[in-house]
């Protein structure tokens, strides 16, 4: 599984050759390129439309009342009218027809435990901070919050690969900031900001994480460039619980023999699902678009990271995308119910009708 490859990603004389045909850029890219389809969605069959629309016909229930806290589910409180709340208008924006099939697929297609795993990430995301869509709306992990963490370019959104999913860097050699749930935050935050990023039809991201060492990122007492055990298992629970079938691809470079260890120390919480859309040094312009990879990896883009000019961009951007997202749902989503309309688009067409 962990084989390690002697590859390196450093530019060749030959790309450095032709540095003056790079693309200079700044910002994330904002919108996916006409020159990238978005695959064709797996049609369900009968069985799985049936399926579906339980679980959808759940979700519309006026009644339905969901807990405040993950910890109220894990620990089997009594639900009671002060410790649920019945789902807000924004919750129910999230509760796409592409988050109902995406938590069917990670249970399996079993409706109930489906139901109990979408219950559970509304209470989770009523309890971290995010659930009312946006800094703009009331969420607690707001820009501000984790700005500090983003400092040196550690996460950044740029770019979408061969299948229209918006890639998210993750470089822990630009660690700036001690281990603390902070950092948790931060990352949840970036995730949030991919989901925005992805264009209709397309429901999962793609990670490039590079763990090369970056000599003008300070060292910080108590800065780990690899997360300590407990850190990894909280961001795996997270990712695994909170946002299934999210990942679409992860792509990782210069891994040093440190983060080969964490790796195959966490191996076992890693779902085996995951573990087949991991790519371990192969040529990254295989997967993702020269002229949407950052040259560093054999791309066309000359980013430079100016947290003045990226961070503000990102989050404009990002609400601007959640703002048309809720008219779309707010025009669309009281005519034919919640999650069969794709909200995400430009365009006006119903795209998933519920038959008669």
């Amino acid at each position: 599984m962990f084989k390690r490859f002697s590859r390196k990603t450093e530019e060749s004389p030959d790309a450095k050759a032709k540095d003056k045909n790079l693309i200079e850029i700044e910002t994330p890219i904002a919108t996916l390129p006409s020159s990238i389809s978005i695959p064709e969605e797996k049609k369900l069959d009968a069985e799985q439309t049936k399926k579906y629309r339980t679980v959808l016909k759940h979700f519309q229930d006026p009644e339905l009342r969901v807990p405040n806290t993950e910890k109220q589910i894990n620990d089997r409180v009594e639900a009671t009218d002060e410790n649920t709340a019945p789902l807000t208008d924004i919750e129910k924006a999230w509760v796409t027809r592409e988050c109902i099939l995406r938590y069917l697929r990670a249970t399996k297609w079993v409706v109930k435990d489906c139901i109990d795993r979408i219950e559970g990430s509304l209470a989770w995301r009523r309890e971290f901070g995010i659930s009312k869509f946006g800094v703009e709306n009331g969420d607690t992990i707001t820009p501000d919050l984790v700005s500090v963490e983003n400092e040196s370019g550690k996460n950044v959104i740029l770019g979408y690969e061969n299948d229209a999913r918006p890639i998210l860097y993750l470089k822990p050699g630009r660690q700036n900031t001690k281990t603390s749930h902070r950092q948790v935050q931060h990352l949840v935050f970036m995730l949030e900001r991919v989901i925005d990023y992805m264009p209709p039809g397309q429901d999962s991201l793609a990670l490039l994480i590079d763990f090369k060492e970056y000599p003008d990122v300070p060292k910080v007492q108590g800065n780990s460039k690899i997360p300590p055990i407990g850190v990894g298992k909280e961001v795996l629970h997270i990712l695994q619980t909170h946002y299934p079938e999210r990942l679409g691809k992860a792509l990782l470079t210069n891994i040093p023999w440190l983060a080969w260890t964490f790796l195959k120390l966490i191996h076992p919480f890693i779902d085996p699902l995951t573990r087949e859309k991991l790519v371990f040094d192969e040529p990254f312009p295989k997967y993702v678009p020269k002229e949407q990879l950052d040259h560093l990896y054999g791309g066309d883009l000359d980013f430079k990271y100016k947290h003045d000019v990226y961070w503000p961009s990102l989050n404009d951007t990002a609400e601007k995308k959640r703002e048309h997202y809720l008219q779309r749902f707010q025009k669309f989503g009281s005519v034919i119910g919640l999650s069969e309309v794709d909200l995400r688009g430009d365009h006006d067409e119903i795209m998933f009708p519920v038959e008669a």
